[in-house]
């Protein structure tokens, strides 16, 4: 049976919950919630925690699935999924990290195969660690909108009013690209999804 390994990148600790730079963690929440089948359990109660992860684990379409919360902070989350990786014994083709996104306006949602870091910590570490920038990321816009100089105070701001009347849309958007992925590939993700 194929398995699959989900990364959502974020930071742990109340001060980051619900911030910017953690919009991966919220999307493997509702990943998880989505693909369970209990009704009135939370986010927090599907994960449990273990080695530089919180992990929740379940099946989709008949493949398995590992979802990943890395607790080592966002700049070191490459160690965390190189241990799950291995340890599942998942091939990095079946690797997806859901990250932030500054080049890309408030909400949008983008599937890629490979490529840079654009700057993110998280993305560096992990082509660092992993030795390669041949796997699956789903970038999920936060918009640029802070003056020059905060861009770290703009990532680890909470939602605006705004935003947060769209941000339950998206993710749920993003929940159904990482569906597409498991089940019918990135390319096929990428045309079905990206630019819509």
């Amino acid at each position: 049976m194929s398995k699959f390994l989900i990364a959502g990148l974020g930071n742990i600790g109340e001060e980051y919950e619900f911030t910017r730079h953690n919009i991966g963690f919220e999307v493997a929440n509702a990943l998880a919630l989505a693909l369970t089948k209990e009704t009135g359990v939370t986010a927090s109660k599907l994960f449990h925690t273990d080695r530089l992860a919180s992990i929740h684990e379940t099946r989709f379409k008949g493949k398995s699935l590992v979802i990943i919360k890395p607790t080592t902070y966002m700049n070191l989350s490459g160690k965390a999924i190189n241990y799950w990786l291995q340890t599942e014994k998942i091939p990095v083709s079946n690797l997806l990290v859901i990250t932030d996104d500054l080049a890309l306006p408030f909400g949008t949602l983008r599937m890629k195969k490979k490529g840079s870091d654009g700057g993110h910590n998280g993305l560096n570490d992990i082509l660092e660690t992993l030795g390669t920038s041949e796997f699956a990321r789903l970038r999920f816009g936060i918009g640029s909108d802070f003056p020059k100089g905060k861009q770290v105070d703009y990532v680890l701001q909470r939602w605006n009013k705004q935003e947060e009347q769209a941000l339950n849309e998206r993710i749920e958007k993003a929940v159904e690209m990482v569906k597409s992925f498991i089940g019918i590939g990135v390319d096929r993700t990428m045309s079905d999804f990206n630019n819509k």
